[in-house]
């Protein structure tokens, strides 16, 4: 019996959209330029975070006020909150997005398990940064400008990652939904930066006030 020679189906035939989503191009340039961002983020925090264990009167470069202070960040137990310093996590993790990001712009990043892989990362570093944010606001008191870059960077990485694995099948999810979604994808993400900076904003109000 002959093997059948026929094709599998497209996206068209199986009821996906006509085409790429809207942000399909991007997404490697994303990742590319997200992964740098925080990697260098991270790696400078690293390099503060060593100068102020030799020097614990070290003062940070991004120690700028009462508010923007990264000292008052690394010397809680959040900044270590595995038993080892944060920003070491972040340099292995942005590493790994700039290898993807390079892949892609290869053409070489096709196995869902990489994929999958990439959204459990993204996932847990959503979850994680949220974490970082409520610390910061409710229970440090103080904002780290080079966290808040990681805080940046990661929100987009992990939107858009689960964007495109919803796209391309790689997470299940209504086919409407999820192209009702995609073709409105920077709504949710300004939408989410708003409610961060509005977050922010409250927290240190009284503080704002005093530079008016």
């Amino acid at each position: 019996m002959r093997p059948s020679t026929a094709e599998p189906p497209t996206r068209q035939e199986e009821g996906g959209p006509p085409g790429p989503a809207p942000f399909a191009r991007m997404l490697p340039w994303l990742l590319l330029v997200g992964g740098a961002a925080g990697l260098l983020a991270a790696f400078v925090l690293a390099v503060e975070k060593i100068a102020l264990l030799k020097d614990p009167g070290h003062v940070p470069s991004c120690s700028i006020n009462p508010v923007f202070s990264c000292g008052s960040v690394m010397n809680t137990p959040q900044a270590e909150a595995f038993g080892f310093p944060n920003p070491l996590l972040g340099v292995a993790a942005f590493a790994m997005v700039v290898v993807a990001a390079t892949a892609m712009l290869a053409g070489t990043l096709r196995a869902r398990w990489w994929w999958l892989g990439l959204q459990a990362g993204v996932t847990f570093g959503l979850l994680f940064v949220h974490w970082l944010i409520y610390q910061s606001l409710y229970a440090i008191g103080a904002l780290c400008p080079y966290c808040m870059v990681v805080w940046a960077v990661t929100v987009p990485l992990f939107w858009y990652v689960t964007l495109h694995n919803l796209d391309q099948g790689h997470l299940p999810g209504p086919r409407r939904v999820v192209d009702a979604v995609t073709g409105l994808h920077a709504v949710p993400l300004v939408v989410w930066f708003l409610t961060i900076i509005t977050l922010i904003g409250t927290r240190f109000w009284s503080y704002w006030t005093t530079l008016l």
